[in-house]
């Protein structure tokens, strides 16, 4: 099928795009800027030019294709309201162009919203109030009763492997220039983890098969504890590893310090069930041995 790939010169769908290729599936990434544009041809897709703000470049998109999967957001911590609106809009958009014909639309989601310190699975439903940006997932899983075959991807915090710049490589970089790699408190709660292309071969794998409504979890790794990534971290810059307390924590991480201190594990077993996902890359602290996290800087 043609897949029409929102976020496809991003650091999930750079590995998305090849996987869905290799599985013989023609690709149209949505590309906002010339350079966007020339990661996407690069990597072997057709290259549509729009953003998330052009409902009709996501339209066309939509329509020039079998399925959708849609990655592309604006992580703007300064502006939560208005990046979920603007998916929001952007996820009608493209599911109304879709309704009634059993094509896949596939959404990015996470982990914000669940109860702390238990275990999520994908029966679990988040809380609404928690974090603007569910509302999209829950739009999404109404599409299944509208005839198109939906589901939402809840991504690990931390999408690991050489070349990210999200989660741990703020952490390396705030450890770096602290002089220190710090966890917060006794550094007990724990993050979900999964290597890029595990996460690109499940994305594959729902947009072949994935029932409509259904909810997955692109995790390899239940929870690595924080204070083990921290400690990572320290062995590879050489630097001391201390613990910050709770109240002091947004002092040290900033804006990452609220999610670095979170407890969320998730499971990852009725995913494997369904689809017959099957990780097989390194785990994160593997991932932070083999040196790319601080070769730069």
């Amino acid at each position: 099928m043609r897949v029409f790939v929102t976020g496809a010169s991003g650091w999930i769908g750079s590995a998305v795009v090849p996987e869905l290729l290799a599985a013989g599936h023609q690709v149209l990434g949505l590309a906002r800027s010339d350079t966007a544009a020339a990661s996407v041809a690069a990597l072997g897709a057709a290259v549509l030019r729009g953003g998330l703000d052009d409902l009709d470049s996501l339209r066309a998109g939509a329509e020039a294709s079998d399925g959708i999967v849609h990655l592309a957001y604006h992580h703007d911590f300064s502006q939560m309201e208005r990046a979920a609106q603007l998916d929001l809009h952007a996820i009608d958009a493209m599911g109304a162009v879709l309704q009634g014909t059993d094509r896949p639309l596939l959404i990015a989601s996470g982990f914000a919203g669940f109860p702390a310190g238990r275990v999520a699975t994908e029966r679990d439903l988040p809380d609404p109030s928690g974090y603007a940006r569910i509302a999209s997932a829950q739009a999404v899983l109404a599409l299944a009763d509208r005839g198109v075959r939906s589901s939402v991807v809840r991504f690990a915090p931390t999408v690991h492997g050489a070349g990210d710049h999200g989660f741990v490589a703020t952490l390396v970089g705030i450890a770096r220039d602290k002089g220190v790699s710090a966890y917060i408190g006794d550094g007990a709660n724990r993050w979900p983890a999964v290597h890029q292309l595990d996460a690109a071969a499940l994305v594959r794998l729902a947009v072949d098969r994935a029932p409509a409504g259904s909810v997955l979890h692109a995790v390899a790794e239940q929870g690595v504890p924080t204070r083990d990534i921290a400690e990572a971290i320290g062995q590879g810059l050489d630097i001391p590893v201390v613990s910050v307390p709770a109240d002091r924590a947004s002092d040290h991480f900033g804006w990452i310090g609220r999610f670095f201190g979170a407890d969320f594990p998730a499971s990852n077993d009725l995913t494997r069930a369904l689809l017959g996902w099957e990780p097989t890359r390194h785990g994160l602290l593997t991932d932070l041995k083999q040196g790319h996290y601080f070769a730069a800087g």
